[in-house]
């Protein structure tokens, strides 16, 4: 267990924010990660748990312990005549595993390409993307419980899924660390294309009888054009989450709004947040080095020196913003620390 006294976090999280925290342990085990428990309840210290940082948001320096999970690893749990059983290891990057997933020509993570961050945080929002949710070829897991150190399984129904939620974001939240994720992936497949960038893509490239290489590339090809790297231009993804409404408050937007992007969710509506901000005014705005990136208007961006107060205060005008033209409230998919 590697550990660092008053650390800076700017290599910790994608929006490159130059924040500082008291002191960071590097996790490489199951049994390091017991050790770091226990240092952090016989100290009474207030900790973090840090994964990739894609989706993290500071507020200034963070007065406490994060810990850093570099657990690797990814293994078959089991294996049948339609399945396989994946047991990956909270360190390993995500994409790295989808990769690993399509490339053995096993089915179901495909449309979750390019997604930044580890897999050990995917569960906690419950990530998704073009079609499809982390909660769609969801198994397992296990996570230790930080006040005494055990480990646990929870199963899907004990996750309580939802829009870019689980119960680790609500009365679990900050009482479990999750240690690894077990993936339910098809031998015999079933093509995700509901998303209409996606089919687009299969016509633009004559793709008639897509392979799940093929949604892949389709996806990393979709992700590049419209979303900014982390590695050139700071950000966490979307910063919102798009909101769902009812159909009744949708149809009283539609009238003065009959362009709205949106799609049904169950007996409501989803509407895109990137489209109202981009409607209200906000795609490519800039000041000083916080804004609204050019080519898609749910990512704030940091240009290299905005300070967290720069990102908060943008994302609070943009909320009131569309509010006021719209009616609807936004709120963050990032977490804010």
């Amino acid at each position: 267990m590697k550990k660092i006294e008053n650390v800076s976090l700017k290599n910790y999280n994608t929006f490159g924010l130059n924040v500082k925290a008291k002191r960071m342990f590097i996790i490489n085990d199951i049994y390091e990660l017991n050790e770091s428990i226990e240092y952090i309840n016989s100290n009474k210290d207030d900790s973090l748990i840090l994964s990739g940082g894609s989706n993290i948001l500071f507020k200034g320096n963070y007065n406490g312990t994060i810990i850093k999970l570099d657990i690797k690893g990814i293994h078959i749990a089991e294996k049948t005549s339609n399945h396989v059983f994946l047991r990956v290891n909270c360190g390993e990057e995500w994409d790295e595993f989808v990769s690993y997933s399509v490339s053995n020509n096993w089915g179901g993570a495909e449309n979750l390409s390019l997604i930044p961050g580890k897999v050990g945080a995917s569960p906690i929002q419950n990530i998704g993307a073009y079609g499809a949710e982390l909660k769609d070829i969801f198994y397992s897991l296990e996570a230790m419980d930080v006040q005494t150190g055990t480990l646990k399984t929870f199963g899907k129904e004990d996750c309580e899924f939802g829009y870019r939620n689980s119960i680790f974001k609500n009365a679990l939240k900050n009482k479990f660390i999750i240690c690894s994720v077990t993936f339910k992936l098809d031998i015999n497949h079933n093509i995700n294309s509901s998303y209409k960038a996606i089919e687009d893509y299969f016509i633009d490239n004559n793709i008639s009888k897509p392979k799940i290489s093929d949604v892949r590339r389709a996806v990393i090809s979709i992700r590049k054009e419209k979303l900014p790297d982390p590695e050139f231009l700071g950000n966490a993804g979307s910063f919102f989450k798009n909101p769902i409404i009812s159909k009744e408050k949708f149809e009283k937007i539609k009238e003065k709004n009959p362009g709205i992007v949106s799609h049904k969710e169950k007996n409501q509506i989803k509407l895109s947040a990137g489209w109202l901000i981009e409607q209200a005014g906000w795609k490519g705005y800039r000041k000083n080095d916080a804004g609204v990136y050019d080519k898609q208007a749910l990512v704030i961006v940091n240009y290299g020196n905005a300070k967290s107060k720069d990102i908060l205060e943008l994302s609070e005008i943009i909320k009131e913003s569309v509010f006021n033209k719209f009616g609807v409230k936004l709120e963050e998919e990032v977490t804010i620390i």
